[in-house]
Order: structure tokens, then sequence, then C-alpha cells
């Protein structure tokens, strides 16, 4: 590759390198995949301001090179708590119950992607290659063409692509698709997500599959392709025996002393099953009186997206089924589950992770959830713990050893969570294994490389060079 690779994300917060506050999977993901180069990272800044003038700050972060520009607060109203967050993303989480249809937000996520375009183009050199990433910025590349720009463009999407019969709920469904065949790839988590764009292509715009990953429609071809995204396993591992994970990991022994800890770690999202999740755990204490006693559950959920109304009745109902598990089941001395709302450092996650004999991952959809691969890595290969992974997550195609669970079924994850206390060490070692050579072999240095290959259209396997 003998241009750049420019990264673009609706929000561009580098991790600091040393134990950074949790930011989120995307976050995450984009820094490990950047921070062996001192890679250039577009996007908005998270602050706004009373007039858009698209002034670029540029800072470099933890080895990574960023450049933020600020938004309109009506662009934060229509573009991200609207269109984004209101629309695209319960729609794609198959909740149309959820999903607002508004005009004046597909106005402000046309406009926001309209500025992106116009700010990142004078920094586009006739050899770079664009990255762009996540449902935020779908016509991003539509409207960087209409400035002239002819560069490689990507897109990667980091969230399920729903049904054909879902997505054709979303007014002008077929102008936002028709906008993605502006890009050369456009890659998905899964093959089962990509499969449903193909067949929405199929139907909706009479298109056609030329080959396998090729693709007809709207009068253009698209490459498209399934890239699992993974996190950084060894650097994970690492992390686990620093200073703090081990005091993180002492504390929490220290907490569950003669108890087994069962950790859940999700942002606060109706998607990531958080309810189903506390019935199963209640479920749980209901069927095995002998073990109330031998387990505490800790759920980590920071609050997010709290202008948007349908989080903040989801946080009103799991504090009541929080209050009314402890007070069903706990004593003087003693209470079954934490519920705590606060991030916690990554390395303090790994302390907790490597403490717990359970991790809980069942979101109702997830595009992966790199959660259940840092609780793998962080687990230790002389007495691991047990995954317990909703099979609608991503991640459950390349994690068949975990316990694979319903998680609509507060019975099944009742279930699994015997089935997980009871598991003998060799089981347990085994399915550890298994999953840690996957997570180990499938890491954010394989996706990165695989989509920026594909990208580039080069047979030849190399590593990208990024913005100096």
């Amino acid at each position: 590759m003998s241009g750049r690779l420019i990264v673009v994300s609706n929000r561009v917060n580098p991790p600091s390198g040393d134990g950074e506050e949790s930011v989120g999977g995307l976050a995450m993901a984009l820094a490990a995949a950047l921070k062996e180069y001192s890679g250039i990272w577009f996007g908005w800044s998270g602050k706004t301001t009373e007039t858009f003038t698209g002034e670029l700050n540029v800072q470099k972060v933890g080895g990574v090179t960023a450049a933020t520009v600020d938004l309109e607060e009506i662009d934060l109203e229509e573009y991200y708590n609207g269109y984004a967050n209101k629309t695209l993303w319960p729609l794609f989480h198959y909740r149309n119950d959820l999903a607002a249809f508004d005009r004046a937000f597909d106005k402000g996520y046309m406009r926001v992607n309209c500025r992106f375009a116009e700010t990142l183009a004078p920094l586009i050199r006739p050899d770079d290659i664009v990255w762009v990433h996540d449902y935020h910025l779908i016509p991003l590349a539509k409207e960087l063409r209409a400035l002239g720009i002819k560069n490689r463009i990507g897109f990667f999407l980091h969230i399920p692509w729903p049904a054909h019969q879902v997505m054709v709920n979303l007014p002008r469904h077929r102008q936002l698709v028709e906008s993605m065949f502006d890009y050369d790839l456009v890659g998905f988590q899964t093959a089962e997500y990509q499969q449903a764009f193909e067949e929405y292509v199929l139907n909706e715009a009479e298109g056609a599959l030329v080959r396998p990953g090729l693709l007809m429609g709207f009068g253009r071809r698209l490459e498209v392709g399934a890239f699992p995204i993974g996190i950084d396993a060894a650097d994970f591992a690492r992390m686990k025996t620093s200073a703090r994970a081990r005091r993180m990991r002492d504390l929490m022994m220290a907490c569950t002393v003669f108890r087994h800890l069962i950790v859940g770690v999700d942002r606060l999202d109706y998607s990531k099953g958080l309810e189903e999740r506390f019935l199963g755990f209640e479920a749980f204490l209901q069927r095995n009186p002998d073990m109330r006693r031998e387990v505490l559950m800790l759920q980590i959920a920071p609050v997010s997206r709290e202008a948007v109304e349908a989080y903040q009745e989801i946080r009103g109902r799991l504090d009541a089924l929080s209050g009314r598990i402890n007070g069903e089941f706990a004593d003087v001395d003693w209470a079954p589950f934490r519920w705590v709302n606060r991030n916690y450092r990554r390395d303090e996650l790994a302390g907790i992770y490597a403490a717990a004999r359970v991790g809980l991952v069942t979101p109702l959809r997830d595009g992966m959830n790199l959660v259940a691969k840092e609780y793998v890595a962080a687990q230790d290969p002389d007495d691991p713990g047990v995954l317990i992974l909703s099979r609608f997550a991503g991640a459950a195609l390349q994690m068949q050893d975990a316990l694979l669970v319903n998680p609509n079924s507060p019975e099944e994850i009742a279930d699994a969570l015997k089935r997980a206390l009871a598991m003998e060490k060799a089981e347990r070692v085994r399915r550890w294994r298994a999953l840690f050579e996957t997570v180990s072999r499938e890491d954010v240095s394989a996706w990165r490389d695989a989509f920026v290959k594909a990208l580039e259209g080069n047979a030849e396997s190399r590593r990208p060079a990024l913005v100096v």
C-alpha cells in the first residue's frame, strides 16, 4: 500500500494506552487497530458549537493522530440522538417498536454526513484509502464522491444488518442502501448479516450476485464480505497481570469469599438483554435455593444516551428489578446482586473478569460483542471460568465452545448458570482453550489486515501503512 489509510467514525476517542476507561467496542477496536502506527482518525469531537465552521482540531493521543470537528447542537439532536440512535439503532436491532421515523432526523443525518465529507475531503491525497465505520456514516462515500473523491473507500458496519422484511420499515430505505454502492467494499460482522444485505439488494434493487462477494445493484457493482472483529487478545491477557488488575481481582475475591462471582459488563442498552438476564438470575435463585448464598452476580452497565427516552425507561425498569431480587433473596449479612452504573478502566475490568467464575453475555442481538472475547482473554488457563453467550451475538459463530443460550428465555439462562457453576475443571479448561485459540487467532490485527487487503484489491497480503 503506497498511500495512507484514513479511518473515519462518528466519535474519535483514542484511549491513552495506560489501562484507559472503557470507551466502547468500536473505539477500543479502532485504537487497537491503529496503535502500532501513527494513524489518522477523523470524526466528531463530541463537542458542540453555536455555528458549524468545519475547523479541524488535530492532536496526537496514545500514538494516534486524531482530527476532529465540532458539530452544532441541532446536529447532535437530529443526527446523533435522532436518526442514528432513535431510528437506525433500534431498527437494525429488530426493535421497530422503538424506532422514531422523523423527517427532521433524516435531514440532520444527511446534513452531518455532508459536513463530514466537506471537512474530510481536503485531507485526502490521491493515493490514500479511506475506511468509514458504522451506521452513523452510511452516506459518507456518496457525499465524498459528489466532491470528486475517486479514492478507494471502504465501509464496515459494526452492528447487525437486519433482515429484508425489517429493513423495509425504514422510510427512504432504498436511498440509504443505494448510497452504500458508492463504496468499493462494504464489510459486515458475520456472513448472516452479509446475506441479509444481499437479500435486500436482490429483492429491492433487482440486483444480482455476480459471484460470491460481488453484488450488482442500482446500476453499479459492490464488493461485500464478512470480517468478524476481534480484540488485541495478547495485550488484554497481559493486562490482567498489571498491578491495578491484580488489586481489582483481589478485591473481588475478598468480596466473594466462599462464593462464585457471575459478571456481566454492558453499556446500558435495550439490545443487551439486561432485563431478561436479571430475570434469568432471579429464576436461578428461585430454582436453586441451596445456591443462594453461594453466588454473587455483578452487573456493570454504564449509562449511555440519556437524552433518548427509551434509555431512561429501561434504567428505571432495571433499577426496580435489581431491587426486587435483593429484596426477595438478601439477608442481613449478604445480598446476591450488585448493579453498578459507572465506567471502569479496562485493566480494572480485566481483574474483574479474572475473578469471575461465569461471564454472562446475553444480548438480544449484537453485531459481535467484544466483552465475550475480553472475558475469555482474562481467564486463568489453569482454572478458567465459563462463558455463557447469546446465540444472537455475532461472536457466537466463532465461540461455539461457550454455553450458548436463547437470551429471550430466563429459563435457559437459569439452566446455563446452574450448568456453568457445576462444571468440572477438565471441561472448563477444554472449553476455554478452544475459545482462547479462536480469540487469539481471529484478533483485531487479523480483522484489520483482512479488510484493508480486500479494500486494496491486492492479492498480496501487506500490512497497511497509516498516516505518519
